[in-house]
């Protein structure tokens, strides 16, 4: 099955939002990180990850919430706060046994994303 898609061989949707069910614990259980969920839905906000990493990944599902940037641009993230977060994703995935070469293409997917969580407001040009 080499030609498998790295969405079947996560184990598809319910794999997928097991790893960002743990994922989320994990940023939610972390001091720095946690005070960023204070007010958010977290529910809404594992549905949509898993979509996207489903999406990503090459499943049928597909990421319709609003654009990554716009969706974080009131988040005071840092680039230590990103890296901290994706240190998080890599220990969901190990966890849940996921291949190495396979992790880091969800890392991968995400990190694509580094400059819009990191976006400010001020960085926008003026229409």
């Amino acid at each position: 099955m080499a030609r498998e898609n790295l969405y079947n061989r996560l184990g598809g949707h319910d794999a997928i939002r097991a790893v960002v069910d743990d994922f989320y614990d994990r940023l939610l259980d972390d001091e720095e990180l946690e005070p960023f969920f204070e007010n958010a839905d977290v529910e809404r906000l594992r549905r949509t990850q898993t979509d996207f990493l489903c999406e990503a990944a090459g499943g049928p599902e597909t990421y319709d919430a609003e654009p990554v940037r716009e969706a974080h641009l009131h988040v005071p993230f840092t680039d230590a706060h990103i890296e901290r977060a994706v240190d998080h994703l890599r220990d969901s995935l190990e966890a849940f046994d996921v291949p190495a070469e396979d992790a880091k293409k969800v890392v991968a997917a995400v990190a694509a994303y580094r400059e819009e969580l990191v976006a400010r407001p001020d960085d926008e040009r003026a229409e």
